[in-house]
């Protein structure tokens, strides 16, 4: 019985003892710790001197600097000796080489002490000395890990923006080099997923580690919460499905397949999509999964207008033109700020390209009825390719005869009937709402209520119709559609820029 309860205050003893200065070190060295400057102030504490970390220059990288003879310590930092030990002034040094992970470069450790250094804290320096040069190492290893992978991420966002504005050659060629075959394809899904901001870097690793080199993944330059997804195959979209089903709080949109030219297109549908994820169960949605105004026109008809519509720009260089387009694509998606970012280039950048292209159609972008018709020449363009302009078809259809037709009729008339079930009057504010340009304050002067029960009312018509319509895109564009082919908006004029014909125009 003695013995045994020896023995347990024995172990007691023994594991609440002090730890011994080599286990304070070892900690030092865990991935918690891992601070060259942490390290030389507990040098400094544990063997109670003034402690220095100095590059060959002396600048010090931990530390206060340290008096020491200048021609001995560049003797150390520059490999003719190793270390030293001397007594200077009632001062006893020790300085010691510290290996850099740079090529031909080093660090001197440099110890000043009252006292003399015995065994014990002679053992501590020099043991510290090797585990500062393992830190700056590892410091420079992760360092340049980091750097690889900040390079390859803004190469990732280079290549998108080269997709954007069409020129797939370029993307092909820069993709090329790290990702082989990635975009050796013609069709590709675009997806976008959502988390919050602080979470966005996590689930593009997520997405990287699922796609493998099988997908183009970018961090959105646009909107800290989105990851923005180019899938040439299937199978990595059916693993980033299930990254969603895994994370809380996550959604995803996806396009439809779209050629690579289209790539501006599809992200404008992955987002479109995105909205409708966030009010699913599953919390993902493509943009196929419900019907659009374009599937229910007549494809002749509608693709008549469309180059109708777009004839002033066919006289452009076919990059500026490219450029135009994509930037304007864009531009009715989001704003310019936003969409200055999906480009790479700055706001105003976006506005004069927008400015140009508003000029050559002769119409007027802020009115959300051009817009809407606009955005639906561009989409409708984007999957053309290089069909030619045939001039007999100019002015021959209007986007009212693209809207009267009976199946475009009914589901205008469907999508709008669901806000009646509303005890309040959503569609007639949402009507006023549209017709004011989206300017809650305006729309709440001519109906004669405060500007915020409009905006209430609209962002309560968002669930029902499955549709954001706050933030200008294709959903409201589809409503603002909705509207005038019941003939609850008057029709936009879109006039051409053949400004030797008074008489040439294309009616909404």
């Amino acid at each position: 019985m003695a013995g045994r309860a020896h023995g347990a205050v024995m172990g007691a003893a023994h594991h609440t003892a002090a730890p011994t200065w080599a286990e304070e070190l070892l900690d030092h060295l865990r991935p918690t710790g891992r601070d060259p400057r942490r390290v030389v102030a507990w040098l400094a504490r544990t063997v109670a001197a003034d402690v220095c970390l100095a590059d060959a220059d002396g600048t010090p990288l931990a530390g206060r600097p340290v008096p020491a003879d200048p021609a001995l310590t560049a003797d150390i930092a520059t490999g003719r000796i190793a270390a030293a030990a001397l007594e200077d002034h009632g001062r006893h040094l020790r300085l010691i080489r510290v290996t850099l992970p740079q090529p031909a470069r080093a660090a001197v450790l440099t110890v000043a002490r009252t006292a003399p250094f015995d065994r014990r804290t002679a053992d501590i320096v020099t043991h510290t000395a090797g585990a500062l040069e393992l830190l700056l190492r590892a410091h420079e290893t992760t360092a340049a890990g980091h750097r690889l992978e900040r390079a390859a991420s803004d190469l990732r966002l280079a290549i998108l923006q080269l997709l954007m504005v069409e020129d797939t050659v370029s993307a092909r060629r820069v993709a090329a080099g790290l990702w082989p075959g990635l975009l050796d394809t013609e069709t590709a899904r675009v997806y976008v997923a959502e988390c919050h901001p602080e979470q966005r870097d996590r689930l593009a690793e997520a997405c990287l580690h699922a796609t493998g080199e099988r997908a183009l993944v970018v961090r959105c330059p646009a909107l800290d919460g989105h990851v923005i997804v180019v899938v040439p195959g299937e199978t990595a979209a059916d693993e980033l499905r299930s990254l969603i089903d895994a994370r809380p709080g996550t959604y995803l949109g996806g396009s439809t397949r779209q050629s690579l030219a289209r790539t501006a297109a599809a992200y404008g549908q992955a987002v479109s999509a995105l909205a409708v994820a966030r009010f699913r169960s599953g919390r993902a949605a493509l943009y196929a999964e419900r019907t659009r105004p374009e599937r229910l026109m007549d494809p002749g008809a509608l693709r008549d207008w469309t180059l109708a519509v777009l004839r002033p720009l066919d006289g452009l260089a076919h990059h500026v033109r490219a450029e135009l387009l994509a930037t304007t694509r864009l531009g009715l998606e989001f704003t310019a700020v936003n969409t200055a970012k999906v480009l790479g280039v700055s706001r105003n950048t976006v506005r004069a390209r927008m400015d140009r292209v508003e000029g050559l159609l002769g119409t007027d972008l802020s009115e959300l009825a051009v817009r809407a018709a606009v955005h639906l020449a561009l989409n409708t363009q984007a999957g053309l390719g290089s069909t030619l302009h045939d001039p007999a078809a100019a002015g021959r259809t209007r986007l009212g005869d693209l809207l009267s037709g009976p199946a475009v009729r009914a589901w205008a008339q469907g999508l709008l009937a669901r806000l009646d079930a509303d005890g309040r009057d959503l569609r007639g504010t949402l009507r006023a709402w549209i017709s004011a340009g989206g300017n809650a304050e305006r729309a709440a002067q001519r109906l004669g209520v405060h500007a915020q029960t409009v905006r209430e009312h609209v962002r309560a018509a968002e669930p029902v119709l499955e549709r954001q319509l706050l933030a200008a895109g294709s959903d409201l564009y589809e409503v603002v559609l909705a509207h005038l082919a019941l003939g609850d908006l008057p029709e936009p004029v879109l006039r051409t820029a053949d400004r030797n014909n008074p008489d040439s125009a294309v009616h909404g």
